[in-house]
């Protein structure tokens, strides 16, 4: 099971306009108790994101603040930019970064963590909002039944990717955490499916117990003909 994050976005966005003011923006932040919005464009499109780190640089920056030389000097422009900022597009950080509706929940929690975001837009092909992704939406997939995770193992990663008759191991699955025991046809094979059953959806970790004769026989035979 590949879940797609259409499967798990949000739908019903709030969204800001890029000409809304500061205060309008403040002031839906606070009512509605979230901490950043999609800005759009008159079409529909995704500009940036304004959020209450942006908003902060008002308040936060004192007076005759002008910012330090230095590598960092891009980033006390930008502040005071933000500082002096009335609307969204002047506030807002961009580009977007944003995340297609088949691309996959994994996709967007590799997004999230690289760039240190909590949500990410989903666009459609002309950059419209669709919907926004959250970081409780990615983590929902691990809510995904053991008995749902097993299954998946045995019938698609071991039969149906592998060719191997599933009889040669033993899956168990307690809590997302997999357990794998079995002879595997050789070591590639064996990885092979530890590798893949890590990365599915809902695997906490694996605990790779399967034994690897044929391995240990080609280390035997490689060792006999260097002899």
């Amino acid at each position: 099971m590949s879940v797609r994050v259409a499967d798990v976005m949000t739908t019903n966005v709030v969204a800001v306009r890029k000409y809304a003011s500061f205060k309008e923006i403040a002031a839906r932040l606070r009512d509605l108790r979230v901490s950043a919005f999609p800005v759009l464009d008159d079409d529909g499109a995704v500009l940036g994101v304004v959020s209450e780190t942006d908003l902060m640089a008002k308040e936060a920056l004192p007076a005759g603040y002008e910012g330090h030389p230095g590598p960092s000097r891009l980033r006390h422009r930008r502040e005071l930019e933000k500082a002096a900022a009335t609307t969204a597009a002047d506030l807002m950080t961009r580009p977007p970064i944003t995340i297609g509706p088949y691309d996959l929940v994994s996709d967007a929690a590799h997004l999230m963590y690289d760039h240190k975001v909590n949500h990410l837009p989903v666009v459609g092909q002309n950059g419209e909002l669709l919907g926004i992704i959250s970081r409780a939406d990615v983590l929902s997939v691990f809510g995904r039944p053991d008995k749902e995770i097993r299954h998946e193992i045995i019938e698609t990663v071991i039969t149906r990717h592998y060719f191997t008759d599933p009889g040669d191991f033993t899956v168990i699955v307690e809590d997302g955490v997999v357990t794998l025991k079995g002879t595997p046809e050789n070591a590639s094979v064996g990885h092979g499916i530890v590798s893949e059953v890590r990365h599915l959806e809902g695997v906490v970790a694996v605990r790779d117990e399967l034994a690897y004769p044929a391995a240990a026989r080609e280390r035997q035979w490689g060792e006999q003909a260097s002899w």
